[in-house]
């Protein structure tokens, strides 16, 4: 590019250079040509005249070689037919009538003729000037005088070289001074060139440095000019776009750009993490067609067609059980014809189990006080009424009542110590504890139980069995409230086996396994949650709170641990406890 218009000015200025001096040796060579032509015809006629004054016929011949020689030129004489009587070249008989000759018809017409042929004796143009012989208003023959245009063409050919030379001359001039002319033209547009190149290339930076006062300068000033506001306007563009791409990554919720086609053009990190889908998977696709939800295609078709803001709460299938709070909106401030969507996906679904479980909690609250109460009042109301005075239906009646408000007791006590154990006000005091001496006894509380129902307990405990870290009352309390769900839900003459080993995680895994009903595989993860029974009936029958596995589960957490159940319907579960191994630490 740069070396093509320094070519282009430079061949411009060498071609209207030769052109002219091409143009002006043409016209120069026709004026010389056409002024020679005159001067010769001129003493062409000079000369005929004077011989036709000065000599007669017989005259002329005598003195023909000496008159050729001075007027320069062939002299021939004609009569008035046509027929050559004298010539000084050339012999009279073998020369044709020269009466159709143009000069001579020339010269019959106009009273002089001249006329200008190719002679193909000497290979050049002749001038041929013919004056009429009168004797006096006849005329009685022709006298012609020719000569070959030799000088023409000799000061044609030196006039020629002189210009060949004066081009040659010329054109080294012309290539110097068009050279270092186009190369001071050329040098700051090239200069501009370069920078806006490096403008394209995404170099924002100098300024150009081009000292002159015409247009070329006033345009590099211009220039300048619009790279200042140009590098101030990329400059808070690029701040303004770090900020949106800073708040586009940092958003929790997922968010999808859609361009004026309704395809995907970008999305956050919070969107991949959410979905687990890679942006390569979805780019350039419509949201039909990357989560094929109708729900949300309905929710994108309503937004088309009112042009204002949707919002919607949506099940994506993607997402496995997830509630989605969707709200559609256009992106401000783009030009016609570029409009951009954007959707905010925002994850609802454990605000929503946190409101179920809300609403169960306090459902499940309600009737496990409810029950107790109403019987209580039942039956003080029945004493009221005179039961009261039936001595052993009395006794039972009030045993009965008794039996309620300890279970309202329980239930208040389980509700307060897990509210403690949540906020963090329950005070452990961890130390080193064995498993086994813990285990035997709490079995020494359970096997009563167990030999009720005739059932079989077996006991897995290595010797080299690591200690753990724990608080000696609370971890009572974890084998306790899971020994005595094992023993309850446990048919009569079945097993209970207990196993603690330790792990390559640095636990001691307390395994604690019964034969009984077992649970449904999607009730699992439900289990710990306050009040929550797989069977309502039973577990109340058999005296339970609905609190236990949820104290449970919440003071593992409290001792760095973790709890598992693994359970198959009519095969029995598997309860693991995992604590962390003593290493020896001040505990505090």
């Amino acid at each position: 590019m740069k070396n093509n218009l320094f070519y282009k000015i430079f061949a411009t200025y060498i071609i209207i250079i030769l052109l002219s001096v091409v143009v002006i040796g043409f016209q120069t060579t026709r004026q010389i040509k056409a002024r020679l032509l005159e001067q010769i015809e001129t003493d062409l006629t000079t000369y005929a005249g004077m011989i036709d004054l000065a000599y007669t016929r017989g005259d002329i011949k005598n003195k023909l070689d000496q008159l050729a020689k001075i007027a320069d030129a062939r002299i021939t004489v004609i009569d008035a037919t046509g027929t050559v009587l004298i010539d000084s070249e050339a012999k009279v008989s073998e020369m044709d009538n020269h009466l159709n000759r143009t000069e001579i018809q020339e010269a019959r017409i106009k009273g002089k003729g001249a006329s200008k042929r190719y002679s193909h004796t000497l290979q050049i143009d002749t001038l041929y000037v013919a004056l009429p012989i009168r004797e006096g208003s006849d005329i009685k023959g022709y006298i012609r005088l020719a000569r070959p245009l030799l000088e023409v063409r000799n000061s044609i050919r030196q006039f020629n070289w002189i210009i060949f030379q004066s081009i040659l001359l010329l054109g080294a001039l012309s290539f110097i001074i068009a050279f270092i002319f186009s190369a001071r033209l050329v040098s700051p547009i090239q200069e501009m060139e370069q920078f806006t190149q490096k403008l394209r290339d995404g170099e924002i930076s100098g300024t150009l440095l081009i000292d002159s006062s015409d247009e070329v300068g006033r345009l590099a000033r211009n220039i300048n000019f619009m790279m200042t506001e140009l590098r101030e306007k990329v400059q808070f563009a690029n701040e303004e776009k770090g900020k949106l791409e800073a708040a586009f990554a940092s958003m929790t919720d997922a968010v999808l750009v859609l361009d004026s086609q309704g395809r995907i053009e970008a999305l956050n990190k919070s969107f991949k993490s959410i979905f687990g889908v890679r942006r390569r998977n979805i780019l350039g696709r419509t949201p039909l067609e990357a989560f094929r939800n109708i729900e949300l295609q309905n929710a994108l078709e309503d937004y088309k067609e009112t042009g204002k803001p949707v919002s919607r709460e949506i099940s994506l299938g993607a997402v496995n059980g997830s509630i989605l709070d969707v709200n559609i909106s256009s992106i401000q401030g783009l030009p016609k014809g570029e409009e951009k969507t954007m959707i905010v996906f925002h994850d609802v679904t454990q605000l929503k189990k946190l409101e179920k479980m809300r609403v169960d909690f306090v459902a499940n609250v309600s009737h496990e006080i409810k029950t107790p109460l109403t019987a209580i009042l039942g039956f003080i109301e029945t004493l009221q009424d005179g039961a009261i005075e039936e001595e052993e239906t009395a006794r039972k009646f009030l045993q009965t009542i008794g039996k309620h408000a300890e279970r309202l007791n329980r239930l208040v006590d389980d509700l307060l110590e897990l509210s403690d154990i949540e906020l963090g006000e329950t005070r452990l005091f961890f130390e080193s504890v064995s498993v086994s001496g813990i285990l035997e006894s709490v079995l020494s509380m359970i096997e009563p139980k167990a030999s009720n129902k005739a059932l079989t307990i077996e006991k897995d405990m290595p010797d080299d069995l690591s200690p753990i870290i724990a608080d000696r009352d609370k971890l009572n309390q974890i084998l306790l409230n899971v020994l005595d769900n094992a023993v309850k839900f446990t048919p009569e003459s079945e097993s209970i086996s207990i196993a603690a080993f330790d792990d390559s995680e640095g636990y001691v895994v307390v395994e604690i396994k019964d034969t009984g009903i077992g649970i449904p595989k999607d009730e699992i993860p439900r289990l710990g949650e306050r009040f929550y029974r797989v069977d309502k009936t039973r577990s109340r029958e058999l005296g339970g709170t609905g609190l236990g596995l949820s104290i449970v589960k919440h003071l593992m957490i409290a001792h760095n641990g973790k709890i598992e159940i693994a359970s198959q319907l009519g095969i029995g579960t598997t309860v693991s406890l995992y604590f962390p191994v003593y290493k020896g630490e001040d505990t505090g």
